[in-house]
C-alpha cells in the first residue's frame, strides 16, 4: 500500500499530517501519564509500524513514556517512500502460530518480555489492554494475578467470550476511553496496595495485613 500510495504522489509529510489527525478519545493521553507516573513500565506490542506509532506518539507529547515499542520495522527510502518491514521474517521461516498473522505472534513477544523480567529477577503483574483478534494470542500467554483488559464487542472480546476459562489472568472489560482510565487506574492502586501489604507483612513478619482495595467494577463471570 506504502507503494501504491508514492506512486500517485503522496508523501511521507502527507501521511504524517493524516496520522496526527487519529481520533484519540480525551482520556487516553491523561490515562497514560498516570500509569507512568504511577510507575509502570509502559510497552507497546503492535502490528501497526514503527513511523505510524512514533508519530502519532510524538504529536501526543507520550514517545517518553513507554519504554519499548515492539511493531513491524519501517523506515523512510531515499526516494522518500515508506518502506515496512514484518516483525517476523515470514519469507526465511513461521512463526509456527497458527492463531496469528504470519508477519507477528503476539504471544511470542509476550513470552519475551515475561522471560526478560524473570532474568532480572523481579516479580512484576501484567496488565494487557487491546482490541484486535491478534491480542487474543497474547491474551492466553497471561499469568494469574496480571489483568487482561480486552475491548469490549471488538475482536479480542468476542474471541475470550467463546472460552473464558483458556484466560488465566482476571478479565476487566472496557468500552470507551473514560472506562479505560477509570479501570487501567483502580488496577494499579490495587496492585500497588498489594505489593506494599506484602513488604510490610515481611518487614514486620506479621501474619496477615488486610488492606482494603479500592472499588472495581466486576471482573469479567465466566458462565457456567
Amino acid at each position: 500500500m506504502m507503494k501504491e500510495l508514492h506512486e500517485h504522489g503522496k508523501t511521507t509529510e502527507e501521511i504524517v499530517e493524516v496520522l496526527k489527525r487519529t481520533p484519540i478519545h480525551p482520556r487516553v493521553v491523561p490515562a497514560i501519564k498516570a500509569a507512568h507516573a504511577l510507575g509502570c513500565d509502559l510497552r507497546i506490542v503492535s502490528d501497526a509500524n514503527l513511523f505510524f506509532i512514533e508519530t502519532i506518539l510524538k504529536h501526543l507529547g507520550l514517545r517518553e513514556y513507554f519504554s519499548q515499542i515492539n511493531t513491524n520495522p519501517s523506515f523512510v527510502d531515499e526516494e522518500g517512500r515508506l518502506r515496512i518491514f514484518p516483525y517476523h521474517d515470514f519469507h526465511n521461516s513461521s512463526h509456527g502460530c497458527p492463531r496469528c498473522p504470519p508477519n507477528m505472534c503476539k504471544s511470542q513477544i509476550i513470552e519475551k518480555i515475561q522471560a526478560a523480567i524473570s532474568t532480572e529477577g523481579k516479580k512484576k503483574r501484567m496488565i494487557y489492554l487491546g482490541d484486535g483478534a491478534g491480542d487474543y494470542c497474547s491474551s492466553l500467554k497471561l499469568n494469574e494475578g496480571d489483568f487482561v483488559m480486552p475491548r469490549k464487542n471488538f475482536p479480542v472480546w468476542d474471541l475470550i467470550c467463546q472460552n473464558p476459562t483458556l484466560i488465566k489472568a482476571k478479565i476487566y472489560e472496557w468500552s470507551d476511553g473514560a472506562e479505560l482510565e477509570k479501570i487501567l487506574l483502580s488496577l494499579i492502586e490495587t496492585i500497588s496496595m498489594q505489593e506494599k501489604a506484602s513488604l510490610l507483612s515481611a518487614d514486620y513478619n506479621l501474619a496477615s495485613v488486610s488492606v482494603p482495595p479500592p472499588a472495581l467494577p466486576k471482573a469479567f463471570q465466566v458462565p457456567v
